[in-house]
């Protein structure tokens, strides 16, 4: 998959196409980057567009307000990548800098699409920062080739929910992290309610979390010459691929 099929998929509305460049300038003075990320930037970033806002009055979905943020638009953005560019780091960027949620796809030696939500500052008055992390994927053509289908016909707006623009970009969060579920349990399937869409959430981070904890031992294993530190650590790992199968039972 490349961004070109997944806007296809997206299905936006006509009347919230932008088709606009946007200056590096927005990520080198906005998003708090560090030298080292205004040299990544500089470097790593080939174009940035602006390919759509979506609002009340280009996709016909309510704004959403509460204490904690308001989600008055949606910017969809199109991020081109040089090779060898700190792609990691650079989707952090943009989400950073631009004050709107962004649904961000990727061009880059793997393409990709990734989310992150956005909430007011605590320390700053009218300033917003990232809640939690982004989150985002990579197209794997080959292992995502049977969940492609899928997973394009759900994209679509559409099929999101359109109560308010925070449940639209939640919905989009979801549908990716059925993706994420797809490729431990190979079937893709979107959660039908709220709480279950947050239960896969939390599994997906259980797994995310037992997984490298499971690298992470096996490689202190491998290195280990006492007998009786040997035992315990295969214990340990054995403890935490039980946690590991339990977690994907819940996908």
């Amino acid at each position: 998959m490349n961004a070109d099929e997944i806007l296809a998929a997206l299905d936006l509305p006509a009347a919230s196409l932008v088709d606009r460049r946007v200056p590096k300038k927005l990520l080198l003075e906005n998003g708090t980057p560090t030298a080292a990320d205004k040299r990544h930037i500089n470097d790593g970033v080939d174009e940035l567009l602006w390919v759509a806002a979506l609002k009340p009055t280009t996709a016909a979905v309510p704004e959403f307000r509460d204490e904690v943020r308001q989600y008055l638009e949606i910017a969809v953005l199109r991020l081109t990548l040089r090779l060898g560019a700190r792609a990691g780091r650079l989707l952090e960027l943009v989400h950073r800098a631009v004050p709107y949620p962004v649904l961000l796809l990727t061009d880059a030696e793997r393409p990709g699409m990734s989310l992150a939500h956005k909430r007011w500052s605590q320390g700053e008055a009218n300033r917003t920062v990232l809640d939690g992390e982004v989150v985002a994927v990579e197209w794997d053509d080959v292992g995502d080739g049977p969940h492609r289908p899928a997973f394009c016909y759900a994209l679509a707006i559409g099929r999101q929910s359109r109560a308010s623009l925070y449940t639209l970009y939640q919905g989009w969060m979801d549908t990716m992290l059925a993706l994420e579920a797809a490729r431990r349990t190979g079937d893709f399937e979107t959660r039908g309610s709220a709480e279950q869409a947050a239960e896969r959430r939390a599994a997906l981070q259980e797994c995310a979390r037992c997984e490298a904890e499971i690298v992470r031992l096996r490689a202190v294993a491998a290195k280990e010459k006492q007998l009786p530190r040997q035992v315990a650590l295969n214990l340990e790992l054995k403890r935490v691929e039980t946690a590991l199968a339990a977690a994907r039972a819940r996908l």
